[in-house]
């Protein structure tokens, strides 16, 4: 409940902002950047939240990640300036990070080996559907008003309350990971470059899509569609490409994606169309093809990764894909302003050319992986709603133990907390 209410929220503000920034004559520069604050905050929150709660607990610093975040989107409405939405949006996703690490540890904690994919996976669809209902809720009403903004502060409180009441006890100290360049590399090249191209492209579309629709013309309703429907057609194809990456070259089924990517961006720049239905079509392609590499990846990284070692590698990755996702909103918005709406394309599909080519590059001078050798295929959340805790959800018993500090033990705050339950 508390996860479903998080992403409901989190589906309303990240649409609203762009559109209400765009219907207030924000560039698409500075909308831009607030893809870019929400990189960086969101980077953060996963970096620093463990030793947070190491100091205060997790229900006291979930109660205070649901709090700041309903404040920033109430300051969002009150202070109506590019100059103070950007890090208002950076502080956005330090909360949202935050509290979903959270979440997930509470899930980690409670599941078992027999009902950890089972849970996952409902874990997963929950998110799915609370993302695109905060979405499609802006069909229902005025983007100029401020009713979008109180309602994600109100569903932003309402989070907390579950975990607020709970009487169970607190999990265990949440997962910690570091940036380790040098070791992902050496584990998978392709896999690093990948996520890092995947970051810049994923985020550019997730942060700028709304201002594009409203610069060609669609409605509200097209527009909360045209943000919505790639993430359900990427999760969609998700079973389906896991099952043929289990049994091919997982870096020839990234080349096809991507080629199919680069469709999509060529058909977009080029068609130059502003009729619905085509564009609702074109973005469907789009998301079917850039929300469904990111699993792939992250599987192949895993056939590589020395035994206990999938949890720190998954949240290595998903640090690049940060990375490559402050990089890639703030260049793709200099390019719509300068160049026009259809120029975020531009940015998608330069970044789709050098994951092509690098992972052609790849294909000639490295060996693939032996099927016996392979991990299974695990379809995950879109990558900006993933945290080094969902790597700890999504992974056996085995990989837990091997992550697990020896002697770790329940936080002087965590212990207080049982006590009082």
């Amino acid at each position: 409940m508390g996860s479903a209410f998080l992403l409901f929220a989190g589906g309303v503000n990240s649409l609203i902002l762009p559109i209400r920034g765009e219907a207030e004559g924000f560039t698409a520069a500075s909308l831009g950047l607030l893809g870019t604050g929400w990189a960086i905050g969101y980077v953060t929150g996963c970096l620093r939240t463990p030793a947070l709660v190491a100091r205060v607990g997790h229900i006291r610093a979930f109660g205070a990640m649901c709090a700041i975040a309903a404040i920033a989107v109430l300051l969002s409405l009150v202070l109506m300036v590019p100059q103070v939405w950007i890090p208002v949006r950076a502080l956005s996703g330090f909360c949202f990070a935050g509290a979903a690490m959270i979440v997930e540890s509470w899930l980690n904690e409670r599941s078992d080996a027999a009902s950890r994919g089972r849970i996952f996976g409902i874990y997963t669809m929950v998110n799915l559907a609370a993302t695109t209902a905060g979405q499609m809720v802006l069909t229902l009403g005025d983007a100029n008003g401020y009713f979008f903004f109180v309602l994600a502060a109100m569903v932003y409180c309402l989070a907390l309350l579950p975990t607020a009441i709970s009487a169970t006890t607190t999990p265990r100290p949440l997962t910690q990971v570091s940036l380790n360049l040098r070791s992902l590399w050496k584990n998978s090249p392709i896999a690093v470059f990948a996520v890092l191209m995947v970051g810049v492209s994923n985020a550019s579309f997730g942060t700028l899509a709304a201002v594009y629709g409203a610069r060609i013309g669609l409605s509200l309703s097209d527009i909360a569609l045209f943000a919505s429907i790639p993430i359900l057609a990427g999760a969609a194809i998700q079973i389906p490409v896991g099952i043929v990456s289990d049994r091919l070259d997982r870096r020839k089924v990234l080349i096809a994606i991507t080629v199919f990517a680069l469709l999509a961006d060529a058909l977009f720049l080029l068609a130059g169309t502003t009729e619905p239905v085509i564009v609702l079509a074109l973005s469907a392609l789009f998301g079917a093809t850039v929300f469904s590499m990111y699993p792939v990846i992250a599987a192949h990284a895993n056939d590589h990764a020395e035994p206990g070692t999938y949890i720190q590698v998954s949240g290595g990755l998903l640090l690049v894909f940060g990375i490559g996702s402050i990089f890639g909103p703030t260049i793709a918005g200099f390019s719509m302003t300068s160049f026009g709406a259809a120029s975020l394309f531009s940015v998608t599909g330069a970044a789709h050319v050098l994951l092509l080519s690098f992972a052609i590059l790849r294909l000639r001078t490295a060996p693939a992986v032996t099927p016996e050798n392979k991990v299974s295929f695990q379809a995950k959340p879109i990558a900006r709603a993933l945290t080094p805790e969902t790597a700890a959800l999504g992974a056996d018993q085995a990989e837990l133990d091997a992550d697990q500090p020896a002697g770790s033990t329940p936080t002087e705050a965590d212990t207080l907390e049982d006590r009082k339950e």
